[in-house]
């Protein structure tokens, strides 16, 4: 007669505790290498758009560049295929007059590039037309035509790399007084304004960042821009502006986690750290922390430890199982 031995599970006694110790062991690898590199392809940060020799132009076009009283312009400007300065004669020039030498034939020609790459850049969150009034983190958005009343707030989150990316298919149109203000140590350098055709900034508006306009610019009276006006195609009208490009050195973009989400808008203001903004009011909020005051290197010294802590158990779980 055939006696069934007992089933043994390997839940229980000495041989079950050297198979779990090995699980348990991986468990704390897998958490830990998850929270040290959380979803780092999918949430890597957007990379800025290169601009080449276009970057040095604070104004760039293709059919002339008209000019109405006053204006100063800190950096570059030049014209091609048609080689037309109108009003230069009330124009403050911090920079070079490039119209229609080869240094701007190849400006226009990086200029095409730079347009084509931030009109490429994705993936891109939808946004409505009016910006005016909204609080936006870094990464890439769109929408048919773009329109600005008020104020729009790009909140960097701490990353003075950070990078804004605005595809509108048509035009852009900034009203009367309207405002970008940039939080937390960021930098003209790295916001952009894809235009599908023209540009037109309103009266005593500002804007942060370089306007790419596959056809015309038009700066109305008292507009302010800290950036670029750079037209592919047509003419850039200026009349009693202030233009200031700043030199952009290169920046390696950091991962966000949060790119492409609306935040509530903090107090403060930062065009870098504590620099103040035209339109802008309040104390500046320290460069390196993101609005909440988390630390992004917690992740890390966490994620760090139990991946340690999960190699060593491995090690300790296998010379038992040899032992045994």
């Amino acid at each position: 007669m055939r006696l069934d031995r007992p089933h043994r599970s390997i839940r229980s006694g000495p041989r079950g505790r050297h198979h779990l110790a090995p699980l348990a062991s991986l468990a704390v690898v897998v958490v830990g290498t998850a929270v040290l590199f959380p979803s780092l392809p999918a949430d890597a940060a957007q990379a800025p758009v290169g601009l080449g020799s276009a970057g040095s132009f604070a104004v760039l076009s293709g059919a002339g560049i008209t000019n109405t009283g006053p204006t100063t312009i800190t950096g570059d400007v030049g014209t091609f295929p048609t080689p037309s300065e109108t009003g230069f004669g009330s124009v403050t020039l911090g920079g070079t007059n490039h119209v229609g030498d080869a240094v701007t034939q190849q400006a226009k020609t990086d200029l095409t590039t730079g347009y084509n790459t931030a009109a490429g850049a994705g993936p891109a969150t939808a946004v409505a037309t009016e910006l005016g009034g909204r609080t936006l983190t870094p990464g890439v958005y769109n929408s048919p035509t773009l329109g600005l009343t008020g104020t729009l707030t790009l909140n960097t989150l701490g990353d003075p790399a950070a990078v804004f990316i605005f595809q509108a298919s048509s035009t852009l149109i900034t009203a009367s007084s309207s405002s970008v203000i940039v939080l937390n140590g960021g930098t003209a350098c790295n916001v952009y304004w894809k235009v599908g055709s023209s540009a037109t900034l309103g009266t005593g508006s500002h804007i942060v960042g370089s306007v790419l306009a596959l056809t015309s610019i038009t700066a109305t009276t008292g507009a302010t821009i800290d950036g670029r006006l750079l037209a592919r195609n047509g003419a850039v009208t200026l009349d009693h502006n202030t233009i200031t490009a700043q030199t952009c050195a290169a920046v390696t973009a950091t991962p966000h986690t949060n790119t492409g989400v609306t935040a509530p808008t903090p107090t403060g203001n930062g065009l870098g750290s504590g620099t103040a903004v035209p339109g802008a009011s309040g104390s500046p909020t320290p460069t390196g922390l993101a609005v909440t005051g988390f630390d992004p290197r917690l992740p890390l010294l966490v994620g760090g430890l139990l991946l340690v802590s999960g190699i060593v158990l491995l090690g300790v779980a296998n010379r038992r199982r040899v032992r045994a």
